[in-house]
This record gives C-alpha cells, structure tokens and sequence, in this order.
C-alpha cells in the first residue's frame, strides 16, 4: 500500500518562512507528478504547486515567487519550501502524488494535511 507522509507545518508570523516535507513510501515502481495543495477553513481545496519526474514546475499565481517546491526522485520525496509567508496563506496544507505501485497498478494518494497558521 503506498502511503504519504508529511511534515514541517506549525505557527509562523508574517514574513516567515518555513518548509513542508513528504515522504512516499510503500510497494511502489515509479512516482510521476508530486504536489502541494491547500485548503483553508470554509474555501475549496487550491493547488499551490505541482512538479513532475522531470523537474517541471507549476505554481499558484498567489504563490510565485515566494514558494518553492522540489523534489528528490531517489528518495521518493517532495518538499515545499515557503517564504514571506502571509496570513493568507493558512491553510492545511496536503501533499499529493501519483505514479505506479509495485504491482503495476496506478496510484494517486493524498497525505494527512499539516497546519501552517501565518499570525503574529
């Protein structure tokens, strides 16, 4: 069973920074795109930002140029790093990959969420 497991959120003032971790793990062959995605208290759930195998990345335009996210494709690993952090930028924040199990079955699989609360 292939499974996410995320880590780094928690209490920051404006202007902060701080960096969100994800770990794959599991019975898997190959992971294809990797993301971060957010949902704050009575919103939809947002993408902030997503990159493939290959290094290409997408971001949410409410992002760009403060949020980074990188990944490491030997460790099966995704990381958002996350700088003049906002108030708006509260959210519960969930990592998402998908790819192809080590029984050739396609998987798509979502973390647990971690808080990230941007408040002085």
């Amino acid at each position: 069973q292939v499974q996410l497991v995320e880590s780094g959120g928690g209490l920051v003032q404006p202007g902060g920074s701080l960096r969100l971790s994800c770990v794959v793990s599991g019975s898997i062959f190959r992971v294809n795109d990797m993301g971060w995605y957010r949902q704050a208290p009575g919103k939809e759930r947002e993408l902030v930002a997503t990159i493939t195998s290959g290094g290409s990345t997408k971001y949410a335009e409410s992002v760009k140029g403060r949020f980074t996210i990188s990944r490491d494709n030997a460790k099966n690993t995704v990381s958002l790093q996350m700088y003049s952090l906002k108030p708006e930028d509260t959210a519960n924040y969930y990592c998402n990959a998908g790819g192809v199990a080590g029984t050739g079955r396609v998987f798509e699989v979502w973390g647990q969420g971690t808080l990230v609360t941007v408040s002085s």
